[in-house]
């Protein structure tokens, strides 16, 4: 055997001039069922998908090969045969206007099959399917294992036991652990296949970055700059002295080309102070009046600076009942609004809030995004629900006093990112207001947490800022990222939860799903 001190591998496309060597070992490994295909027919697939034709050199040594052409899906995804894909003359159907990849063959010299050259080739036609905006790639896997144990299992219950590894395939198992579905059984692929009794596997890996042709102006982002407010708490004399310190962030987050501006929880909750402040249930409603007027502003610049806005919170009377309510204004001019479902025992008792009974996820032009308004990311079922209608980001207003309470907030903030694979951005407030009862201290460290995978910062941060220091923040976010760790990650949080087990039911109105099995 070839030691790998004296390999030199060089992965490549196909050359028509490689085609001697080629065939040598297409004879080699193909003896039992025909072996080569003719010089014309590999000349035409190199001229036909020159990309699709991939080959591992060692020195000057053809070793290993990948043959692929481009088909489509609604027609190659469903039963058919291995003739199915021969023209006359055997030259080999391909379609220029194909949406998927088919891997007609994988052959490797057998004194290399140590060296896991297979799996180089198969990432090389994922990378290839990628990079073409290709559906998925396509294959029908033969089952040369299977004639071994015909008598003891029927084809269905060899492929489920392969699949639970208590039987080794060699080509089923290898395509299984590179992340390669079996979609059906299929009869009669390969009829003078005589290990796989003519049987084979349709295969299936899905590209999840796949997205269907569009208009560009009609594709939805997946490069997001989120920026967000570490709101100072000062004294205000007006509505308007309020609006213009809003105003000057929404504009600067917006020369920054931000897609977003998440303010915190009550942030306007100074004006207060300009009331009497020895009932706080008098207090509270005093400032509910001017919800109205922040949200038709705050909505109003959102349109203007070409920025989506999460207003904070605010309070908000309905039915004579007052609510904490988020809006979410987007740069079109819709309004969006989620209330806070859990109320605070400090909410209840001194501003008689009630909790919300809607959540919702809203679609924007920058991704999925629900609102959990502070005490609410406190609690994992709001997340998981988020999550089972494929949230992005979870913006994450919020108003603590104390540090303690901070990390209440922040800890559970980066738990619903990992569990949830989402991005997680919450933004407090700081400073000092001793004439507000109940608000006269802040505390916060604005963030932005992701997964905990490798494509993402080795802590789960992607940003922070400075503890208690008016400021603005902002990270970039790659929602396609979001995509890979839910299907290929270390681990796959939402995947292998035991939906067998439990679930999320939901009473909740409105769009949210009844449960998450």
């Amino acid at each position: 055997m070839t030691q790998p001190e004296e390999l030199h591998l060089n992965l490549r496309n196909l050359q028509v001039e490689d085609y001697p060597q080629l065939q040598v070992l297409m004879d080699r490994v193909y003896n039992d069922i025909g072996g080569a295909w003719p010089q014309d027919t590999i000349t035409a697939l190199i001229d036909q998908f020159p990309d699709g034709q991939i080959c591992i050199e060692d020195g000057d040594q053809l070793v290993a090969v990948a043959l692929t052409v481009s088909v489509k899906y609604e027609r190659f995804s469903n039963p058919h045969t291995y003739d199915d894909l021969i023209l006359s003359n055997e030259q080999i159907r391909h379609s220029d206007k194909g949406d998927s990849l088919y891997g007609l063959d994988v052959f490797i010299q057998p004194e290399y099959r140590g060296f896991r050259l297979g799996r180089r080739l198969y990432e090389a036609r994922k990378e290839l399917c990628r990079s073409l905006n290709l559906r998925a790639i396509l294959a029908g896997g033969r089952i040369p294992g299977f004639h071994k144990h015909a008598d003891e299992y029927s084809p269905a219950q060899y492929i489920e036991r392969v699949g639970r590894k208590d039987i080794y395939d060699p080509i089923l198992s290898f395509q299984l652990a590179n992340d390669f579905q079996v979609t059906r059984l299929m009869r009669k692929y390969l009829p003078e296949d005589k290990k796989s009794l003519g049987y084979a596997t349709l295969l299936e890996w899905r590209n999840i970055l796949y997205t269907p042709p569009s208009s560009i102006l009609n594709e939805k982002k997946t490069q997001v700059r989120m920026g967000a407010v570490q709101w100072q708490m000062r004294e205000f004399s007006s509505v308007d002295e309020v609006l213009e310190q809003v105003e000057y962030f929404v504009d600067a987050l917006s020369d920054y080309k931000s897609d977003f501006a998440l303010f915190p929880e009550f942030f306007n909750a100074p004006l207060m102070g300009l009331t009497d402040q020895l009932d706080q249930t008098r207090a509270i409603r005093y400032l509910a009046q001017y919800t109205e007027q922040f949200r038709d502003r705050m909505s109003e610049m959102a349109v203007s600076y070409n920025i989506n806005i999460i207003a904070g919170s605010m309070p908000i009377i309905e039915n004579d009942r007052v609510y904490n309510i988020s809006y979410l204004c987007h740069r079109d001019g819709r309004v969006d609004e989620q209330r806070k479902i859990h109320i605070t025992p400090h909410e209840q008792r001194d501003w008689v809030i009630e909790g919300g009974n809607k959540f919702e996820v809203f679609d924007t032009d920058a991704g999925r995004v629900a609102i959990l308004i502070c005490y609410d990311i406190e609690f994992p079922e709001l997340g998981r629900i988020a999550a089972s209608q494929e949230v992005d980001i979870i913006c994450v207003p919020f108003w603590t006093d104390t540090k303690n309470g901070y990390l209440r907030v922040r800890h559970c903030a980066q738990a619903r990112a990992i569990e949830n694979e989402c991005y997680v951005v919450i933004a407090g407030s700081v400073g000092n207001l001793p004439k507000v009862q109940n608000l006269d201290v802040q505390y916060a460290q604005s963030s932005v947490f992701s997964p905990s995978d490798f494509s993402f910062p080795h802590d789960a941060v992607m940003a922070e800022t400075t503890p208690n220091t008016e400021m603005m923040m902002f990270s970039d976010l790659d929602l396609a990222k979001l995509m890979v760790v839910r299907n290929e990650g270390s681990v796959t949080n939402l995947k292998n939860r035991r939906t067998d087990l439990y679930h999320i039911a939901s009473s909740l109105t409105d769009n949210t799903k009844p449960e998450l099995s």
